[in-house]
């Protein structure tokens, strides 16, 4: 910091305060004083009959309450291990003789407190020594400068702080200095766990400045007397704690912790008693113009977001003469009490606090969580019954900021603080924001009650901060018992497959296929994957579309709503964005005309966690959980190539030729599946839950990779109650997989016609070319020939290149590393052997046209 201005300090000896121990030489800095010590050089010069007042408490500042309990200093003790301030102005007692940190009372401004050194304002910017110097936080100071002599007119030492602030030098909310709290360098700053200890960096108390020398060593500018205050607060404003910057957010009031329109309602007498829905049986205020004077029908209601400041109604005559606002004014409750929200004061330079504070004021409304990157809340359709998760967009959260917390802005003409609707920039800032440190994450909707990753079933409606799950659900209606064993999960069991008996499956392990699909349905929130189900048939009214209502009917209570099978990549991902981002229990897309392509968007969704992209309506990027069911039907149509290993097909033949022309004989079935979905769910849970007790037993079939978890719960329950495995058809259709017989065919016919040589795609196109009849040229014909007939050797390369070292009858095609050159040389590899088995001491084999 820059040497002190040169000025002759004038010191008044009429201090009732001990000064021993407080007169180092000037400029150097003194031995570290008491907080006794401390106060006896600020307040070196009182007036006759004031007192300097100081507050000591434990605990956090910003949320404690004792900020008014301050009294005369050597009253209380101000122990090391408390928070102690002391007020910059000095105080007379009042009419009762008790000196009270008030502005009415105020006596003499005796210092200046500049906060925030070195975080908000930087250092450098204070051009003069200061008296004390206390690191309140780490790396954050309170500066202070001793005046000289106290000021005694409290215009005065207000235009001294505005100045300071319209200088930069201090935050808005700094104003008010005839009852401004600062630190005391024996103290602790208890926001912090630990806590804080403050520690006194500078301590010159022989430094005592002037006015004049404070305006002219800060290079501020003092208003003329009279101008208007500019912090001056509205009288329908509510008073806030006067205290230091550091610890009073200038921005933020909290909301009153109890409702000061019943409060003052019962300091009156004229509370009776709550009538519930958030009504309260009151008096009148205006009973004496009721009818014979009688003490009923008056209704006080507290407020909500349609009537904000509450409600006032008397069923006697003069009920439609008095409502809220006389109510509030009879009691002396100002509005932004009553409305019994935060309030948010909208200050320039403060942009990045307000915006955190309007975050955490929507995540205690218990309304919104942070989803895929995105602010978002719940929704039900009241039609159907349908949960979902709704992004918020930004006139939406234009108006839940604004029923959140009460904002004002200062109005220059009128000198006040009025209420004003959220600004537009600071939703934008909030709206886009890439992180959310206030907002709950919220990973998905269930339905009914799930599963936590440690097994625990959840049967409480509501967020669930251990899984970020929203549960919506009636938990009544589900009753699973605490210790199931096989018995009652093959009773619940035997009830499930009965919904399944009239469906005519190709097969017993497509029947358990159907049942896994239930399975999954009523418990996909708990697994993080799952495979999707595909239910193909020969002809149509099968009943595929009737069995996935069925696997839906678990899943959700809302009706299925099916979308088309996507035709491009590009529109695939956006599709299931959109749709995930809402976590929907099913997507199902019916009645393909198509097989089941492998994008890779739905190739990720069915096998990972989450999927992420841009959300076009939000200009945001989003990542968002995929524990949704997948669900699809097709006539003669099914999984190929990738999906094969995803999608688990369940067969249905109905055995005739017109299968509509059918009887069943429980025609209303997914009704009744509907009306008694809980029952169903809780045998699905009763099962997985009797096998889990059991100590989840396993049988000896081959793994699923990707699908550990749901290969326990809906694959080995199954088999363990005694059904055949239920992926039977997957590994089917994966050694049906027609890549998989082409590529056998042409490691074959490679090997037949080059036997062990390595060869390059100019060399294969050139064999086929040559030996147009042969196997190879068939088979390398079918891969990559053009419309003209010719061979495209880019599209050989890159089918080969996407088949490497894959295995077909323990064969496979790997690069051969000893090639030399640019171009791409592959070799047929049997058993383990691996591409190092093509080192460069292995010589490349040639193979002119001539041996062909």
């Amino acid at each position: 910091m820059n040497a002190p201005l040169e000025f002759t300090p004038a010191i008044d000896d009429n201090s009732e305060i001990d000064t021993s121990g407080c007169s180092p030489e000037k400029g150097d800095k003194a031995e570290e004083p008491d907080n006794g010590a401390f106060m006896a050089a600020v307040f070196h010069a009182l007036p006759d009959g004031a007192a300097a007042t100081v507050t000591s408490f434990l605990g956090n500042p910003a949320t404690s309450k004792q900020w008014g309990n301050c009294a005369p200093f050597g009253k209380i003790e101000t122990p090391a291990t408390a928070n102690n301030y002391f007020c910059v102005s000095s105080h007379y007692p009042g009419d009762d003789g008790v000196v009270r940190r008030k502005k009415t009372n105020f006596a003499g401004l005796h210092c200046i407190m500049l906060d925030d050194i070195g975080n908000k304002i930087p250092a450098d910017r204070v051009s003069m020594a200061p008296s004390w110097s206390i690191e309140t936080s780490p790396g954050n100071h309170q500066v202070g400068f001793i005046l000289d002599g106290p000021v005694l007119d409290a215009a005065a030492a207000d235009r001294l702080m505005n100045a300071i602030i319209t200088g930069g030098l201090c935050d808005p909310g700094a104003n008010g200095p005839t009852a401004r709290l600062a630190r005391l360098p024996i103290a602790i700053n208890g926001k912090y766990e630990g806590p804080f200890q403050c520690r006194l960096v500078e301590w010159r108390p022989d430094l005592r400045y002037s006015v004049e020398a404070i305006v002219e060593g800060l290079e501020i500018e003092l208003a003329p007397a009279g101008r208007p205050k500019r912090q001056r607060k509205s009288a329908a404003v509510r008073s806030a704690p006067a205290e230091t910057a550091d610890d009073n957010d200038d921005v933020y009031l909290a909301a009153p912790a109890a409702n000061p329109v019943i409060a003052e309602l019962k300091k009156r007498g004229m509370y009776k008693m709550p009538l519930g829905g958030a009504k309260h049986d009151i008096t009148c205020p205006w009973v004496h113009e009721h009818t014979d004077a009688l003490d009923t029908g008056a209704v006080y209601f507290e407020p909500d977001d349609l009537y904000p400041r509450g409600g006032y109604h008397c069923c006697h005559s003069h009920g439609p003469k008095f409502k809220i606002g006389a109510l509030l004014e009879f009691l002396s409750v100002d509005v932004v009490s009553a409305k019994m929200k935060p309030t948010i004061k909208v200050s320039g330079g403060e942009l990045h606090r307000i915006v955190d504070r309007a975050e955490q004021e929507l995540a205690k409304s218990g309304k919104y969580y942070q989803r895929g990157g995105l602010i978002a809340s719940i929704s039900t359709d009241p039609a159907t019954g349908e949960s979902q998760i709704i992004p918020t967009s930004k006139p939406a959260m234009t108006r839940a900021l604004s029923c959140a917390a009460v904002w004002l802005r200062f109005d220059k003409r009128s000198d006040e603080w009025v209420a004003c609707d959220p600004p537009e920039r600071h939703c934008i800032v909030l709206f886009y924001a890439q992180t959310y440190a206030h907002m709950p994450p919220l990973s998905g909707i269930a339905r009914q009650p799930y599963m936590r990753s440690s097994g625990h079933i959840v049967s409480t409606a509501g967020y669930d901060t251990d899984s970020a799950m929203f549960g919506v659900f009636d938990a009544r209606q589900f009753s699973i018992p605490d210790s199931p064993g096989k018995e009652d999960a093959a009773a619940a069991l035997g009830r499930l497959s009965d919904l399944l008996n009239e469906f005519s499956f190709a097969a017993e392990c497509d029947k358990a296929a159907a049942l896994a699909m239930l399975l999954t349905a009523a418990i996909r929130p708990s697994l993080p994957h799952a495979p999707m189900f595909h239910v193909r048939a020969p002809v149509q009214a099968s009943g595929k579309s009737f069995l996935c209502k069925l696997a839906t009917a678990l899943a959700t209570p809302a009706p299925p709503s099916p979308v088309s099978f996507p035709d491009s990549e590009e529109e695939c991902g956006k599709l299931l964005l959109a749709l995930l981002l809402k976590s929907p229990a099913v997507i199902e897309f019916d009645d393909l005309n198509t097989d089941l392509l492998p994008f890779d968007k739905l190739k990720t969704a069915i096998t990972e966690e989450s999927i992420g992209g841009r959300i076009l309506c939000a200009s945001k990027d989003a990542t968002v959980s995929t524990r949704t069911l997948f669900l699809s039907s097709g006539n003669n149509v099914g999984p190929i190539k990738d999906m094969c290993r995803r999608v688990l097909t369940i067969n249905i033949d109905p055995l005739c030729a017109t299968p509509a022309e059918r009887r069943f004989k429980r025609p209303n079935l997914l009704r009744e599946v509907r009306a008694n979905r809980g029952r169903h769910v809780s045998d699905v849970l009763t099962i997985v839950k009797a096998w889990a007790l059991a100590g989840r037993p396993e049988s000896d079939i081959s793994p699923i990779a990707s699908f550990s978890d749901w290969s326990g719960y809906c694959r080995h329950s199954l088999i363990w109650l005694g059904l055949p495995d239920p992926a039977t058809t997957l590994f089917a259709q994966m050694s049906d997989d027609p890549d998989a017989e082409l590529l056998g065919r042409l490691i074959k016919e490679w090997t037949d016609a080059l036997g062990a040589a390595a060869a390059g795609v100019r060399d294969l196109v050139a064999r086929a070319d040559f030996d147009k009849a042969g196997e190879l040229s068939s088979v390398i014909r079918e891969i990559a020939e053009d419309r003209g007939g010719a061979i495209n050797r880019s599209r050989l390369g890159w089918w080969i290149k996407r088949h490497e070292g894959r295995f077909v009858d323990n064969r496979r095609i790997l690069p051969d590393k000893s090639a030399g050159g640019n171009a791409k040389v592959w070799r047929i590899v049997s058993g383990s052997s691996g591409s190092a088995a093509f080192s460069s001491q292995q010589p490349k084999v040639s193979i002119p046209l001539s041996r062909w």
